[in-house]
C-alpha cells in the first residue's frame, strides 16, 4: 500500500528518476528495438514477407497479450473524459523522444550539406561594400566574424558603428543603429543621420528574424547568448506566426533547434542533392540481380500478391501460366486463376495477337487500356458488339443473338478480343489449343451412345461468358496510378524500362508524375544504374536492395523466360553485343543470368543455344546446370517442355562443339545430331 501511494505521488512528475528508469528499462532492456528496426528494414527491402495467417485460436504469446490488454482497458470507457484528457496531456513528449532517440530531420539532413549552406549564408566578403551588405543582411558581427580592414573602412565612412553587446565587441550597419537602440538598449554614437536612428516597436522581432535567416538551425540558448536577452517567448511567438520552425534539425545535436523556413528548405534541397551524389551508380549486371529478387522469383507469394504489380502488362498468353505465375507462386494451380476470374475480381484484356494483360477490376479504370490490335470492322464484328452491348452472353446465346454462323462469329469474336474490346469471365478460352475451331467443328469423339455418361469434358475457345470492356475503362486513366504501379513493378524506373513495356505515351507520359512523387517523398530520383540515363526514379527500399546486391561472392545462375518482366535484358538493359540480332524477348525463349549478367540465350523450341559472352567452361558449366534444373523442375501442367533437344550451339552443330561434354555431364544424352535432355 505504501508503494502504491508512493507511485501515485511519483507519477505526477514525468522526470522522477524511478519512473524515468522504468521507461528506460522497458524500452532498452525489455523491448528489442534494434531487432524491430531490422525486421522493418527487411520488410521495406522485401527480404522478408508479411504473411497473414488465420488460426482457430491465438498463439500462446498473443493470448497473454490479449489477456493483458483486456484486463488493462476493460474499464477505460468508464473513466471520465476530463481524466482521460489529463492523462494524455501529462505525457512528456520531449522525455519520450529522449528515451526513444531523436530521429526526426536530424537523421535526414546531411552534415556536409548543412556546413555548405551555413557557409553560403555567412558569405566571404571580398571588399568593404560586400561587408556592408552582409551587416545589413545578417545583423551584428562579433570579432573574428569579419575582416578587420574592411570594417575599419566602413567605420571611417560612418556606414558601420561599433557597439558592445552581450559582453562582446560587435560591428553593426549604421542603418540599424535605431533598431539596436530600441531592441537592446545600445546607445548609438552622436552625429548619425536621423534616418539611421529610426527604430520601432518590432525592432527586436526583426533583428531575431534576421539572425535566423543568416544561419542554420540554432538553439534558444545560442540566440539568447547572441543578444543577451531571454528570447524563448519571442521565438515561440514567431513559431506560431510560421516565421520560424522548430524540431530536431542539426545532425549530431541533442536539443530542439529553431530555423528559418527558407533556410530549412535550402537544407533539405542541399541534403537531397548530397544524397544523390552519395549514391554511386551500380553496374548494369546488378540490375540483373535486383529485378528477379524484386519480383520475388523463387520466393513464396500468393497469386493475388503476384498479380498486383503485373497489372496492365501485355504478355504472351502462353507465358502467363508456363513461366510468369509458376516462378512467383510456388505450386501454382490453374484453378486459382480461374477462381479469381470467376469471382469478377480479376479480368483479362487482349493486347494484340496472342497477348493479354490482367487487371483487378477496381484498378482498371485508373490504369487504362493496354496497347492493342486495330479495332476490327465488318458486319460480324458490329453484330457481336451490338449483342454484347445489351448484356454479357455465353457462346450459344451470343451466336443466336447475332444471327451469324458459328464459323464466322468465332474469328470475329477473337479479333475483338485481341483488340481489347471483348473479354471473358474465365481464363479457359485462352488455354484452348484451337481458338478458331467452334464446338461443332472441333474433333468429335465417337461414342457408342449419344447420352453415355462417359462423355469427356473438353476445353474450347468459346467457354465462359463474353462481355464488352468499355464500361471497365470508363473515365480518364490516372497517370499517377500508372507511375506508382511502375515503381512497384520495376523498383527502379528508367526510360528504356518504360519503353520496353510499351506504355502508351512512353516515358514522357509518366515522367511528370514521377517527379511529383519524388517531391512528396514517395520515390527518389538519381543515377542508380550506370548507362541508363540520369532520369531514374526508385523506391527507397529498392535503392537499398540494389546497394545490397552490388557484391556477390558466388554468382548465382537464374533461368527466366526472355519476355518475363523480371528479366531486364532487351528492355531496361541492352542485350550483350555478342548476341547480335539472335536474342529477343519472344515467347518460348529462355535466358540464363549468371550473377545478373545474361550469358546464355535459349531460342524458342530449345534447339539452339546462343552464348552471350565468349564460351568458357567457367561460366558454361553453372549456366547449363541451371538450365537443366529449370527444365526438370517444371511439371507438365505449367506448359514447360518435357524435353530439350539442342541441335546447334553458337551457330555450329552441337555434336561438333566443345560444349557437348558439358551437356552430357549435366544430364543430356548425346545423339548423332542433337543432345537431348529428358526430365
Amino acid at each position: 500500500l505504501k508503494a502504491q501511494n508512493l507511485l501515485q505521488v511519483a507519477r505526477k512528475y514525468g522526470s522522477f528518476p524511478i519512473v524515468l528508469e522504468t521507461y528506460r528499462e522497458c524500452l532498452q532492456d525489455v523491448f528489442d528495438l534494434p531487432a524491430l528496426k531490422r525486421i522493418l528494414q527487411g520488410m521495406q527491402t522485401r527480404e522478408l514477407d508479411v504473411v497473414e495467417v488465420e488460426t482457430s485460436s491465438a498463439s500462446p504469446f498473443a493470448s497473454s497479450l490479449l489477456f493483458d490488454y483486456v484486463a488493462t482497458y476493460m474499464y477505460e470507457d468508464d473513466t471520465p473524459p476530463a481524466e482521460r484528457r489529463a492523462q494524455a496531456l501529462s505525457l512528456d513528449r520531449d522525455l519520450l523522444r529522449e528515451l526513444l532517440g531523436q530521429e526526426e530531420l536530424r537523421e535526414l539532413i546531411d552534415a556536409d550539406a548543412l556546413a555548405e549552406v551555413e557557409s553560403q549564408l555567412r558569405g566571404t566578403p571580398r571588399n568593404a561594400d560586400e561587408l556592408d551588405d552582409q551587416l545589413r543582411r545578417r545583423g551584428h558581427l562579433i570579432e573574428g566574424e569579419y575582416d578587420a580592414g574592411f570594417a575599419e573602412t566602413l567605420l571611417r565612412e560612418r556606414r558601420a558603428i561599433r557597439i558592445r553587446l552581450a559582453g562582446n565587441d560587435a560591428v553593426i550597419s549604421g542603418l540599424d543603429a535605431g533598431r539596436y537602440r530600441d531592441a537592446l538598449g545600445v546607445m548609438p554614437p552622436g552625429g548619425l543621420p536621423e534616418a539611421f536612428l529610426e527604430g520601432g516597436p518590432d525592432s527586436l522581432r526583426r533583428l531575431v528574424l534576421r539572425f535566423a535567416a543568416g544561419r542554420g538551425p540554432f538553439t534558444t540558448a545560442e540566440a539568447e547568448e547572441r543578444f543577451g536577452l531571454e528570447l524563448e517567448a519571442l521565438l515561440h511567438e514567431l513559431e506560431r506566426a510560421d516565421l520560424l520552425v522548430r524540431g530536431e534539425l542539426r545532425p549530431g545535436g541533442s536539443e530542439r533547434e529553431w530555423c528559418d523556413p527558407e533556410v530549412l528548405r535550402r537544407l533539405r534541397r542541399a541534403s537531397l542533392a548530397a544524397l544523390r551524389k552519395e549514391v554511386e551508380p551500380a553496374e548494369q549486371a546488378v540490375l540483373g540481380r535486383f529485378l528477379p529478387a524484386w519480383h520475388g522469383i523463387g520466393r513464396r507469394a500468393s497469386l493475388r500478391e503476384a498479380l498486383v504489380p503485373l497489372q496492365g502488362l501485355a504478355l504472351p498468353v502462353s507465358l502467363w501460366e508456363s513461366e510468369v505465375l509458376p516462378r512467383r507462386v510456388p505450386n501454382y494451380q490453374p484453378a486459382w486463376l480461374d477462381a479469381l476470374c470467376a469471382s469478377g475480381e480479376l479480368v483479362w484484356i487482349g493486347a494484340g495477337l496472342d497477348r493479354v494483360a490482367v487487371y483487378f477490376r477496381d484498378d482498371a479504370p485508373l490504369l487504362g487500356r493496354p496497347g492493342a490490335a486495330t479495332s476490327p470492322e465488318g458486319e460480324a464484328a458490329e453484330a457481336i458488339r451490338g449483342a454484347l452491348s445489351q448484356s454479357a452472353e455465353f457462346w450459344y446465346p451470343l451466336v443466336e443473338a447475332t444471327g451469324l454462323e458459328p464459323e464466322a462469329a468465332l474469328p470475329a469474336l477473337w479479333e475483338l478480343v485481341w483488340a481489347g474490346e471483348v473479354t471473358n469471365d474465365a481464363w479457359t478460352p485462352l488455354r484452348a489449343g484451337r481458338r478458331y475451331a467452334t464446338p461443332s467443328t472441333g474433333r468429335i469423339q465417337a461414342r457408342p451412345r449419344r447420352f453415355s455418361r462417359t462423355r469427356a469434358a473438353g476445353i474450347t475457345a468459346t467457354q465462359g461468358r463474353w462481355s464488352l470492356t468499355d464500361k471497365l475503362f470508363a473515365g480518364t486513366p490516372d497517370r499517377r496510378a500508372l507511375a506508382e504501379l511502375l515503381l512497384e513493378r520495376q523498383g527502379i524506373v528508367t526510360r528504356d524500362g518504360v519503353r520496353g513495356e510499351g506504355i502508351p505515351g512512353g516515358y514522357g507520359a509518366v515522367f511528370g508524375e514521377l517527379k511529383d512523387l519524388e517531391t512528396i517523398g514517395i520515390c527518389r530520383r538519381g543515377y542508380f544504374v550506370e548507362g541508363l540515363g540520369g532520369a531514374q526514379f526508385a523506391l527507397a527500399g529498392a535503392v537499398e536492395r540494389l546497394r545490397e546486391l552490388r557484391t556477390e561472392d558466388n554468382p548465382e545462375a537464374v533461368v527466366l523466360a526472355a519476355a518475363d518482366p523480371a528479366q531486364p535484358y532487351g528492355a531496361a538493359l541492352p542485350w550483350p553485343r555478342r548476341a547480335g540480332a539472335r536474342a529477343a524477348r519472344v515467347a518460348g525463349a529462355q535466358v540464363v543470368l549468371l550473377g545478373g549478367e545474361a550469358v546464355l540465350f535459349v531460342e524458342r523450341g530449345g534447339r539452339t543455344l546462343v552464348p552471350l559472352r565468349e564460351p568458357d567452361e567457367s561460366w558454361l558449366r553453372p549456366a547449363i546446370e541451371a538450365l537443366v534444373a529449370h527444365v526438370r523442375s517444371g511439371p507438365g501442367s505449367t506448359g514447360r517442355p518435357k524435353r530439350l533437344a539442342v541441335e546447334r550451339f553458337d551457330g555450329k552443330p552441337v555434336v561438333e562443339s566443345d560444349v557437348l561434354p558439358l551437356l552430357v555431364e549435366a544430364g543430356f544424352l548425346a545423339g548423332p545430331r542433337r543432345a537431348v535432355l529428358r526430365p
